[in-house]
């Protein structure tokens, strides 16, 4: 073993990264700026491919669904690995009301909101999502992600402190970077942490931040607790539910309805574009004066155009299903009971709860790569993660079920992951 790995392993540092930083190389400074942009891109693409962390991207050539066709194949697979939980990313009713939208009000807006960019409809989306989750208004985005760059910012000053759960997503983290709030990250659903530093706290105004679900684990944050804990020192509570929204609970209320304390958050931030049609655009819902001030107040929401007419026709429809029927929250919750427990008696180890994320716990980054395309040759389109994705030493096959697949589908990948789990001696 070369002496520079003796050092690193003795020192529990990562030994790519130390690599690729000691080949770094001083670059011509008289070399055209674009040549040198390239030079110095290249290098740490290079460094990215070195360590394992380079992320391909397979292109689908079919509608997103239950079964699709990958480029180079003409074969149909079975995806396992997508969002879209209730299976509607292109399902035929929403797909006409969206065509139809799209002919009465055309391709897009070409504007903000506050100039020249609100139409009808999307004020009758925003009150419908209201009506779903039960609050007084909404406030449409591009996405959840500027969703939740939009609200910290607009409504934290430094008097405040904002209190985060520590494996929150990049957005949630990148949003309240953002903000000039004293920050504070406890540790993952560690209520004890979060108590104490709430406790410690003089600040002015109080904001606990979660995910309602954490998309890499599949597990759930301990909603009643911090909402308890809230009360107890005069906090306010937001939760992302991009991962509960439309599916999770028992009516698709999300995380709230899950623990049956429905209308105890005070800020509910969520996607369009899981769940919910599966085509692009967030929201941010709750108090009517807080949702009257990111109108004045939050810069994604005051300088990006405003969501493209068939995207909000999709949202709507789908909306419209979910508060006429059960039926589809229900299939799903009931596939994913079906694919967690027969893969936990065959002798997987499958993380988080009862929760339509499922993933297959592996341990190590090349099982689950080598897994994944041993998946793909049996027709199961799944993904490997592992680091710097999820923590070394955790990596994994993150199954997603949808209410679209069939009891056929469910079992059929059953079987296929018993096949190559016996095959690579994950299980006997």
């Amino acid at each position: 073993m070369p002496i520079i790995s003796k050092f690193v392993q003795l020192k529990g540092l990562d030994y790519n990264f130390i690599r690729f930083a000691l080949r770094r190389r001083q670059y011509s400074s008289a070399a055209p700026a674009n040549a040198q942009l390239r030079e110095i891109l290249s290098d740490q693409l290079n460094g990215i491919r070195d360590a394992g962390t380079f992320k391909s991207e397979r292109v689908i050539t079919s509608s997103q669904s239950t079964q699709i066709t990958v480029e180079g194949s003409n074969e149909k697979i079975l995806n396992f690995c997508a969002n879209n939980y209730l299976g509607l990313a292109n399902n035929p009713d929403v797909v006409n009301y969206s065509h139809n939208v799209l002919d009465k009000y055309g391709a897009g807006l070409s504007s903000v909101r506050f100039i020249c960019g609100t139409q009808d409809i999307h004020k009758k989306l925003e009150k419908k999502l209201a009506q779903f989750h039960g609050r007084e208004d909404t406030i449409l985005y591009a996405s959840c992600f500027d969703a939740n760059a939009g609200l910290f910012e607009a409504i934290l000053s430094g008097e405040d402190a904002v209190f985060s759960d520590e494996l929150n997503h990049a957005s949630i983290i990148d949003g309240i970077r953002l903000c000039r709030a004293q920050k504070y990250r406890y540790k993952h659903r560690d209520m004890n942490d979060l108590k104490n530093l709430l406790e410690a706290s003089k600040a002015r105004m109080k904001l606990i931040v979660t995910d309602g679900v954490f998309s890499m684990d599949g597990n759930i944050a301990p909603l009643k607790e911090i909402v308890a804990l809230a009360k107890e020192y005069n906090a306010l509570t937001f939760i992302d539910e991009c991962h509960a929204t439309g599916f999770f609970g028992k009516t698709g209320r999300g995380t709230e309805e899950y623990y049956n304390i429905t209308g105890s958050v005070d800020i509910i931030n969520s996607t369009l574009g899981k769940a919910l049609g599966g085509a692009a655009g967030g929201y941010t819902t709750g108090p009517k004066e807080l949702i009257t001030f990111l109108r004045q107040k939050s810069r994604p929401y005051l300088f990006s155009n405003s969501l493209p007419p068939a995207v909000v026709a999709t949202g709507t429809k789908v909306i419209d299903m979910l508060l006429t029927s059960n039926e589809l929250t229900e299939k799903v919750q009931t596939n994913t009971q079906r694919f967690r427990s027969a893969m936990t008696k065959a002798g997987f180890t499958i993380s988080g709860e009862n929760h339509p994320i499922c993933p297959v716990m592996l341990g190590d980054a090349r099982l689950a790569s080598a897994f994944a395309d041993e998946m793909l040759k049996r027709g199961i389109y799944v993904i490997g993660f592992s680091y710097p994705v999820v923590p070394k030493g955790k990596a994994r096959i993150r199954v997603q079920i949808s209410a679209s697949h069939s009891t056929a589908d469910i079992d059929h990948a059953i079987a296929a992951f018993i096949d190559v789990g016996k095959s690579l001696k994950v299980i006997h």
